[in-house]
């Protein structure tokens, strides 16, 4: 849990300095970004699609204060968890409505942001008898940037 809790909290680090960066999205657009990844790798019904949406929008709205009160008065754990059950509460929500199929899609979803895994990227798969090569120590983290 500790270390879920760490993930999510590095997660939110990164797209918060990110967004300190640029224009600051609002919460609708959020919920609209998020909602566009669901249908399409859910492949929602309408009626879906605006049920999750409110829960989106609630969320992104929640989120979004959040950062706000931590801009201006630091970080403060009761918040933070008041924010995660609050994201649970929505997880079992959108869940509610999903097919069985559509949920375990949806768990992957989780894990995959969780992780930090971008799904529009895929990996390059070495060819029939090739070994990927494979290399240690610090030239392995700058050929990844």
């Amino acid at each position: 849990m500790k270390r879920l809790i760490l993930m999510v909290l590095l997660m939110l680090g990164m797209v918060f300095s990110g967004l300190a960066q640029q224009k600051q999205p609002t919460a609708e657009e959020l919920a609209k970004k998020n909602i566009d990844e669901l249908e399409k790798r859910l492949k929602l019904s309408p009626t879906q699609k605006s049920v999750i949406y409110n829960y989106a929008y609630n969320l992104a709205k929640e989120q979004l204060a959040l950062y706000k009160k931590q801009q201006a008065t630091g970080y403060n754990d009761e918040e933070m968890t008041k924010y995660y059950k609050l994201q649970n509460e929505t997880n079992k929500s959108i869940k509610s409505i999903l097919k069985p199929e559509q949920i375990t899609e949806y768990d992957t979803i989780i894990e995959e942001r969780l992780s930090g895994i971008d799904p529009n990227k895929k990996k390059k798969k070495a060819k029939k008898g090739e070994e990927e090569e494979k290399i240690v120590g610090i030239e392995g983290l700058r050929k990844n940037n």
